[in-house]
C-alpha cells in the first residue's frame, strides 16, 4: 500500500507540474506538483525498504529426549512487522 501511495503522489504531482497550465493567485501549481513528486519518491522508497526488510523467522530444532532419537520438536518464532498494524 505504501508503494502504491508513492506512485499515486508522484503521478498527481507530475500532472500538476507539467500538464496543468492554470494561473492561481493563492498557490503555484507547478511548485505543488514538484512537492508532491518528491513526497511520492520518499513514500515509495520507504515502502520499498519495508518490503525488502521482510519478515524474519527463527526456527529452533532440538531432540525432546536423548533416549528417543527419532522425536524432534520444532518451533518457529516470528518477529512483529510494523507494517502489519
Amino acid at each position: 500500500m505504501t508503494m502504491g501511495t508513492g506512485v499515486v503522489l508522484f503521478v498527481i504531482g507530475a500532472i500538476l507540474a507539467f500538464a496543468v497550465h492554470v494561473q492561481t493567485a493563492f498557490i503555484s501549481l507547478h511548485t505543488a506538483g514538484y512537492i508532491l513528486m518528491v513526497a511520492g519518491i520518499v513514500v515509495f522508497v520507504i515502502g520499498l525498504a519495508l518490503m525488502l526488510r521482510g519478515r524474519r523467522s527463527v526456527t529452533t530444532t532440538s531432540a525432546t529426549a536423548p533416549s528417543e532419537p527419532g522425536v524432534v520438536r520444532e518451533s518457529t518464532t516470528r518477529t512483529s512487522d510494523p507494517s502489519d498494524f
